[in-house]
Order: structure tokens, then sequence, then C-alpha cells
């Protein structure tokens, strides 16, 4: 399975980040129930950021195009009850 993280637009106030910093980070912080303000400085990028990012892509309808593309995925090695 790929995904591919693009990056947001430039000119506004979003700040530069890596994105897959930023994406594990999120599921990190989902995973563990971690508070966003709580995230460890290992992910290399703010908190700010994380949670911005976490939006934008909820938004976006990011969560729900990977929970299918894993069920496909997982359908078609018959790994799905």
């Amino acid at each position: 399975m790929v995904v591919s993280f693009a990056a947001p637009p430039r000119g506004g106030g979003t700040a530069p980040c890596d994105e897959r910093a930023a994406f594990t980070a999120v599921v990190y912080a989902l995973t563990s129930s971690c508070a966003w303000r709580h995230l460890p400085q290992t992910f290399g990028t703010s908190p700010a950021i994380v949670h911005r990012r976490f939006t934008v892509w909820t938004e976006a309808g990011l969560w729900r195009r990977l929970h299918r593309a894993v069920l496909d995925e997982l359908g078609a090695r018959g790994e799905v009850d």
C-alpha cells in the first residue's frame, strides 16, 4: 500500500515541516491518547503544526481513504473477517 502526502500549498500561514514526521506524530497522539501539547519533541515538529495537519487531513478525508485502503489490502489477502 502506498500513501502519498502532498505538501500544503505555500503562501499562507502554514509552516513547512516534514510531512512524514507530522503523520507519525498524529498517529502517536491518536493511538496513545497523548494531548497534542504533550507530544514528544523527538518528532521534530511542533504540536501546533501536528494538530493543524491533523485538522487539514481530516477535512480532506484522508483518514477515511486510508482506512478504506487498508481494508481493501487486507481483503485482497483474505485477512478480513
